[in-house]
Order: structure tokens, then sequence, then C-alpha cells
């Protein structure tokens, strides 16, 4: 069975959005055959784990505090931030595979550690993490869906965020940057009803960058094609 194909016991979950684009390098495709299964996180798709048992992620990071990001694109921020906590386990979803295989060669080059990659859906990785186990979460430009009808297909909707909030710790931050206006504003409406506070107390709070941000690939297009980037931070309730 591919990564592609639907598990007869895995509930109905339409995944939007490209799986891979073009052509893969020589050095990627290696990247993705030598490194990713030791950097697994255990097993977390339906093929592997049909019974969803719950990762031991003290197996896997020890007595590390382990954050979480959804959809780490090319990979930056993820390996920025590894390699500024060594002393954190950070694990990241992405299924598009392009993108996994950007990841594997900067943690070739980084050195890090303390990674750990699910190449699929990050509600695949939610039925399988244990109840309030992550200190910290990251959805950085997200794919927007500008078009209203597709609305329902953001990652923040009830359907994605309420699991989130089920594996995050009472009191764990939940960081999303985005260009888009209407993101935010579904965001602000939607996030507060899956337990979280938004910690914004001034306008600076969303409009300057965190103090320990690295911009992205994505973040850089906006800014190229001037679109304004905002930064919101919540508390899991």
């Amino acid at each position: 069975m591919s990564q592609f194909e639907k598990h007869p016991k895995a509930p109905w979950r339409n995944f939007y959005g490209r799986r891979k684009g073009k052509h893969l390098r020589d050095s990627q495709q290696t990247y993705l055959e030598e490194d990713l299964a030791q950097l697994s996180p255990g097993a977390v798709s339906w093929e592997e784990n049909p019974d969803r048992n719950p990762l031991d992620l003290k197996e896997v990071f020890g007595d590390r505090d382990v954050w979480l990001e959804v959809g780490f694109g090319g990979g930056e921020h993820m390996v920025h931030q590894a390699v500024q906590n060594p002393d954190v386990g950070i694990i990241g979803c992405e299924p598009y595979i392009n993108g996994v295989a950007m990841l594997l060669g900067k943690i070739r080059e980084a050195g890090a550690e303390n990674l750990r990659v699910h190449p699929g859906d990050a509600r695949d990785m939610f039925d399988v993490l244990p109840k309030a186990s992550i200190s910290r979460a990251f959805l950085l430009y997200p794919d927007p869906w500008p078009k209203k009808k597709h609305h329902r297909r953001r990652f923040v909707t009830q359907d994605h965020l309420e699991p989130l909030a089920d594996v995050l710790k009472p009191g764990a931050i939940f960081r999303i940057a985005t260009d888009i206006p209407d993101y935010v504003r579904q965001a602000l409406q939607e996030v507060p009803k899956a337990g979280f506070e938004w910690l914004a107390e001034g306008p600076t709070d969303w409009r300057v960058a965190w103090p320990d941000w690295i911009s992205t690939r994505y973040e850089q297009k906006a800014l190229r094609e001037d679109r304004v980037p905002h930064y919101l931070t919540f508390r899991k309730r």
C-alpha cells in the first residue's frame, strides 16, 4: 500500500494540496532513501499502526519537551528551532514530499539530532500522540485557500484545531504566522473556540515577529509581493 492509498480502517479525511511536485534531484532522493526511515517518530501511518496505539515520546526524545510543527514547508524554521533548542524534541508533519526532501538535506547540513519527521497528514499524527504531550505547536504560512468556498479546507477549522488542542499540554503555546488578513480573521474566530486564548496585548504583538523567529521562504515571497506578515500567539487553556 502506498502513502497515497487509504487503509481500510482509516477514517475518511480529504487531503487538500499537492503531495509531490517536480522531479526530485538525485541528492534529495538519496535523503529520502537513506534518512527518512530513521527520522520517523514511530508508527504513525494506518498501515503501520491500524490500532492507533500512542507513540512513546519518552522512547523517542527522552525527558525533552516535545514541540510540533504542522506543515513545515522547506524546513527552515524547524531546523532553526532544533539547533537553537537542543534540549527540545521537535516533530514535523508535511505531506508534500519535495518539502520533506528539502528538510532532510537541511538536517544533514545542520547536524541536528533532535528532529523527527512524519511525511504525511498531521491529523494522522494527532491520532497517535498522547493526550496533553506537546509543549508548543507551530502553524507557519499555511495554505491560505483564498476562495471563500474553500475556507473549510484551512487548518484553522475545528476538525483540525480540536485534535490539536487534545495533544497540547495546558499552557502550551500555539503560534500562527500568515500574510493573509482573512486567515487572521478566521484564526481569531476559530482558535479560541478550541480552547485557546490569544495573548496579544497591543498591535506590536501581532505585527512584530517572535524574538526567535527565522524568516521562511514563504514569508520572503509574501514580502516581495507586498503582503504583510501577522504573528499570532495563543495559549492552551
